[in-house]
């Protein structure tokens, strides 16, 4: 079986050099033919690395977990890196992760996480918490991870913009060859490029095909280099006012706006 195993990791290491050299081409025919051969030579080094010893029982089958919202909505967060609006968030979950999203689901999210840190501080490995503005009140649609530094979570007036190169590079990242186990280059993963890349100045080829994933993060990274610092700095003076103004729940999802404060009183 070992030598086996050799000869069929040998095939997989000569299979995945020559897709990222079709990538680079951008010859998609030899790309996909040579994805199809990999996903089988895949699965027959799993079937062999996999098989019980004759004799033994069959393991009793696994029920899949149920992934919920929340655990969803924090791989999509951990894959892109910055703070998101609901849409991308599903998006990038139905390309990456197989979930089954809907923006709708969101609504709420946010405040039930909220209430739950209230009713039992930290008694959670992670939050869905809120990215916070200048005024530390929470911005709007926007959702970060409570166990991201207090800096990431802050939106200065260049964070817009630097978290979408930051998260296209994100997306970028899983569809190169070079940085992602291979397999199927979903559809749908591919379209949220092509959309990204759009508004992203030197990012697409200007064609109709699908975004060279090297391409775009190049683009976004030679963009980031011109804002990264001051918006850096702006994050960090706010991480500090939000540190020394906040108690624990703010600092998580914002503080109370004026407008926030004047309509408890009305309903009251």
């Amino acid at each position: 079986m070992s030598d086996r195993l050799d000869d069929l990791e040998r095939r997989i290491d000569e299979l995945r050099a020559g897709v990222r050299r079709a990538m680079r081409v951008k010859d998609t025919a030899t790309a996909r033919t040579l994805r199809a051969e990999l996903r089988g030579v895949e699965r027959t080094w799993d079937a062999l690395v996999s098989a019980a010893p004759a004799g033994d029982p069959d393991p009793e089958p696994v029920a899949p977990r149920l992934v919920t919202v929340r655990e969803q909505v924090h791989q999509g967060l951990t894959l892109l890196g910055a703070c998101a609006q609901p849409r991308l968030i599903v998006a990038v979950g139905l390309a990456f992760c197989g979930g089954t999203l809907r923006s709708n689901q969101l609504t709420s999210l946010r405040r039930d996480e909220a209430r739950s840190f209230k009713a039992s501080p930290y008694g959670r490995p992670f939050y869905l918490c809120a990215a916070l503005t200048d005024r530390l009140s929470p911005a709007r649609g926007l959702l970060a991870v409570s166990t991201w530094p207090q800096a990431r979570r802050m939106v200065g007036p260049l964070s817009p913009r630097v978290d979408f190169l930051t998260c296209a590079i994100a997306v970028a990242g899983q569809l190169d060859p070079d940085h992602a186990e291979l397999g199927d280059l979903q559809p749908g993963a591919t379209r949220l490029l092509s959309r990204m890349a759009r508004n992203i100045p030197g990012a697409a080829d200007g064609d109709l095909g699908p975004p060279d994933p090297d391409r775009v993060i190049e683009a976004a990274r030679a963009e980031l280099a011109v804002h990264a610092e001051r918006d850096t700095h702006d994050r960090a003076e706010l991480a500090e006012r939000a540190a020394s103004q906040l108690g624990d729940t703010a600092r998580l999802f914002g503080a109370a706006t004026l407008s926030t404060v004047a309509k408890k009183e009305i309903t009251g």
